[in-house]
């Protein structure tokens, strides 16, 4: 959805200019995404795969394959209701311009490591608030319920936590100034890096993980293993759960296996109603 984004103009986009294209369904940006991240982590993913054994066309493929594809094929309508709240904040804050000139004034580099940094501080407490609150949890468990990981699984995310996530990060990004050029590499580097975090490489990275989020960081935050629940928040820097006592890397392990201790229905349709139908498990009591 990132580089869909990007694509469609990212932070250059004005209301005006999205509303004369009518509606329309982004079948040429699954395309191009699926060609481009494809051919980028299917290869590693054999080449130095973590789980030799797992198939490339491994169990639940079909069904992450069609997350990717919802999120692709309504790229117009996620988009619109994502940048929503920043639509608004702009608008009401014309006061704002000479600080946001002086962000604009950074040297790009610099702009690009701060938008990483408080989009990750914003991602860290959206993430964290989704597994404290058990109706939040509902649709979270959504994208936990896979079973397996590779660069498609983080593609299965539940369409009203896509739209929540993304208008939240949203919002310092499109608001405090930053250059355009500095958004449209940022999303599409956030594209890139979480099929890297979900994907089946290996590479203990034993010292990095403690400050660059690594397939392994992430990986723990997926496990099915008791110490494995409520860790390792972050998105880019494991610096930002060392702050709030969620840091999980134990020296050169990997979870034995993925998921959650509940039944999440298979299928698109049951997946979405989901945190609706969702009773709680004993494990969150």
């Amino acid at each position: 959805m990132g580089i869909t984004a990007a694509f469609l103009g990212g932070a250059n986009v004005q209301p005006e200019d999205t509303n004369s294209w009518g509606i329309f369904f982004g079948l040429d940006f699954f395309i191009v995404n699926m060609v481009v991240t494809g051919l980028m982590f299917a290869p590693l993913e054999r080449i130095l795969p973590h789980k030799r054994s797992q198939r490339l066309f491994r169990i639940e493929w079909r069904e992450d394959l069609f997350y990717y594809l919802i999120s692709s094929m309504m790229v117009q309508a996620l988009t619109f209701l994502a940048l929503a709240p920043s639509n608004v904040v702009v608008a009401n804050t014309n006061s704002w311009d000479a600080f946001r000139a002086m962000v604009a004034s950074i040297p790009w580099i610099l702009q690009f490591v701060i938008v990483l940094v408080l989009t990750d501080l914003v991602q860290y407490f959206f993430h964290r608030t989704f597994h404290r609150w058990p109706f939040l949890w509902g649709f979270h468990a959504v994208h936990h319920s896979a079973k397996s990981m590779d660069w498609l699984a983080g593609a299965r995310m539940h369409f009203i936590e896509i739209i929540l996530l993304r208008g939240i990060t949203s919002l310092p990004m499109m608001t405090l100034g930053f250059s355009p050029s500095v958004l449209q590499a940022y999303i599409a580097f956030v594209y890139i890096y979480s099929s890297l975090l979900h994907a089946n490489i290996k590479g203990d990275f034993n010292w990095l993980g403690h400050w660059i989020a690594t397939p392994r960081f992430h990986h723990w935050h997926h496990g099915l293993e008791r110490e494995a629940f409520d860790v390792n928040f972050a998105i880019h820097f494991p610096w930002i759960d060392k702050l709030f006592g969620t840091f999980y890397l134990p020296p050169s392990k990997w979870p034995e296996g993925y998921g959650i201790p509940e039944d999440v229905p298979k299928g698109y349709l049951k997946q979405f109603a989901y945190p609706l139908t969702r009773k709680k498990p004993d494990y969150q009591d």
